[in-house]
């Protein structure tokens, strides 16, 4: 039975969500198409730079996305508190970056004098577009609007270049977070489309590496502490080195072990290396609507009126 979006994408439940989108009609995003013999491989930075534009005016941060042949993952932070903290001037200077905005709107920014009805018109506004703001949803209504377009134009063609709706995962708690970030990270190693996770084009894990500015992801920001900035409570360096040797697990066909020298990141996050091998290897199958403990899985089924989720009976090591 189809959730509506708005109860699998709740802010209340986490901020974290893992979201999927696949092309129709055979279409392509990049490299070359067996049954036409058409290279697309220019679409990929379609994706990425729009990804980026787009987020640098939502209040959502990028913590993972990786770009493949006819479909796209993402890991999503929404930031609420950023969004609250904005001034009525700054929500409609964002607004406006994506849309005209009202005359109301427009009308304020330039600095015309506005009646008491007018002002209580802006305010409802302002609280509407703020919202819009940290929606998931719209944010990929406008990045995928932007790109079938471009794709439709190029193509000569009309009609849908993305499915109609999107898939979303929650993701509950930060063993869940991590592993689906690797999940998406070594999507072109599992697909044979690179050997290792630095040569893995158009993925977080190659930016990170590459520290490119213009990439303006969720950062590592080490051990939790007070007042920590906004961030993943963990180092790169062990996520780095996590993905590395799932990346090396995956291709050779065999689980192998954690080297002494890796950092005891699983213990931390009460995983077990079976977990994170099945979790970074299977997770879209694992795990359907959210991801996390299957406590955190039995506390949102329950949210959602439901006596369970796909996932929950898959308990992780909980001591």
């Amino acid at each position: 039975m189809t959730v509506a979006r708005s109860r699998l994408i709740d802010i209340n439940s986490t901020p974290y969500y893992h979201i999927t989108c696949r092309c129709v009609r055979r279409a392509f995003l990049c490299g070359v198409d067996n049954y036409t013999g058409k290279d697309y491989e220019h679409r990929r930075s379609w994706i990425e730079d729009k990804l980026f534009e787009l987020t640098s005016v939502f209040a959502i941060d990028v913590a993972a996305y990786a770009i493949m042949s006819n479909h796209y993952h993402l890991v999503l932070r929404i930031d609420k508190e950023q969004a609250e903290a904005w001034s009525t001037r700054e929500v409609l200077e964002r607004w406006t970056q994506l849309f005209n905005g009202s005359m109301v709107a427009q009308r304020y920014l330039a600095g015309a004098p506005l009646g008491e009805a007018e002002l209580e018109v802006l305010g409802q506004l302002v609280d509407e577009y703020r919202q819009r703001l940290m929606n998931i949803s719209w944010l990929m209504r406008i990045l995928n609007e932007s790109i079938a377009r471009m794709a439709n134009k190029e193509d000569n063609c009309k009609g849908k270049f993305f499915e109609g709706r999107f898939k979303s995962q929650a993701l509950l708690d930060e063993a869940a977070l991590l592993s689906c970030m690797a999940y998406v990270d070594l999507n072109p190693v599992r697909a044979k489309m690179a050997k290792t996770p630095e040569t893995s084009d158009y993925t977080s894990v190659q930016a990170r590496i590459q520290q490119e500015p213009s990439k303006a992801l969720l950062p590592f920001i080490g051990n939790e502490r007070q007042e920590q900035p906004k961030g993943i409570a963990f180092h790169l360096t062990d996520y780095l080195e996590l993905v590395d040797w799932s990346g090396r697990a995956i291709r050779q066909g065999k689980r192998g072990s954690i080297p002494a020298c890796l950092p005891p990141i699983l213990e931390r996050l009460n995983l077990t290396e079976d977990d994170w091998l099945l979790q970074t290897q299977f997770f879209e199958r694992r795990f359907k609507r959210a991801a996390g403990h299957w406590y955190t899985l039995n506390k949102l089924a329950k949210n959602l009126g439901q006596s369970w989720l796909q996932g929950k009976t898959l308990k992780l090591k909980t001591t």
